[in-house]
């Protein structure tokens, strides 16, 4: 045989080999996150559930059931870490993930695929701005890098007031669906192209409008935080579409049905309240 001949037939081989480990690769992870999704919900997990997460309780158990198995996954695949002394421990982790898992829901291909880890403060901490020397006294950030940091007393505060529209968890884990494509700028990966242009309209209106009323010192269903910018909107719009969707859909109807399509889920329903 000659060389070119064998050459080709090695080469064969081994692109053979090759798509035979991606295959069994793929084949093994997809089995794995199968077993992992399918793992029996520990009772000492609910018990925390049901009392730092009461939102946990108004949905219906079929997205019960997915947030469990997302819960697992969730805690599979990302590390914590305890800052400032604090130790994390389960009832810390499975807090937070509930909460971050929840804007996942009826999503079957959502996830916090670049997420690195979770820094956990036991209180608000300071902040020093790397450029200026300023410091700052914060709750939660995401860095588009893949870390998220939380201040525990922040998140406890957070979870168990489910009708404040004010939640650290939802609002730094919707800059991570945000900062998906790497940049932070309010607009997360929508599911086809068409749905980008309503959203720019929608949310680039509810923004500008929000920003008038903080200016001129006026009260909005929203927290003027908002009005930072676009990527603060986004996440402080997603706050209050979990936390007041009653008061959402019916002062801003638009912005609730935008969010709605997009997370593809209704608090409304689970209030057990019409929208009138």
């Amino acid at each position: 045989m000659s060389e070119l001949p064998l050459a080709l037939a090695l080469l064969g081989m081994i692109t053979a080999a090759a798509v035979l480990v991606g295959l069994t690769a793929r084949t093994l992870a997809r089995r794995r996150e199968r077993e992992i999704l399918a793992r029996p919900f520990p009772e000492e997990w609910r018990a925390v559930l049901r009392s730092s997460v009461p939102i946990y309780a108004l949905l219906p158990p079929s997205l019960q059931d997915e947030l469990h198995g997302r819960v697992h996954r969730f805690l599979e695949k990302t590390p914590f870490e305890g800052c400032g002394g604090l130790q994390v421990d389960d009832p810390i982790r499975v807090t937070i993930a509930a909460q971050a898992c929840i804007l996942l829901l009826n999503r079957a291909h959502a996830n916090y695929a670049k997420l690195r880890t979770v820094l956990v403060y036991p209180s608000t901490y300071v902040e020093r701005d790397r450029e200026t020397g300023a410091t700052s006294v914060r709750l939660g950030e995401s860095w588009t890098r893949g870390t998220v940091v939380l201040s525990w007393d922040s998140v406890l505060g957070g979870a168990r007031n489910i009708r404040d529209g004010q939640n650290v968890t939802l609002h730094e884990f919707a800059h991570r669906l945000d900062q998906a494509d790497g940049i932070s700028d309010g607009t997360p990966i929508l599911e086809n192209r068409s749905c980008y242009a309503s959203w720019a309209e929608i949310l680039g209106k509810e923004y500008e409008r929000l920003r008038k009323r903080s200016k001129r010192g006026r009260k909005s269903v929203m927290d003027r935080y908002g009005a930072t910018n676009p990527a603060e909107f986004f996440a402080v719009a997603t706050e209050t579409f979990f936390e007041k969707p009653k008061t959402l859909a019916r002062k801003r109807p638009e912005l609730y049905d935008e969010l709605k399509s997009y997370y593809q889920l209704d608090p409304l329903s689970w209030t057990g309240e019409s929208e009138k």
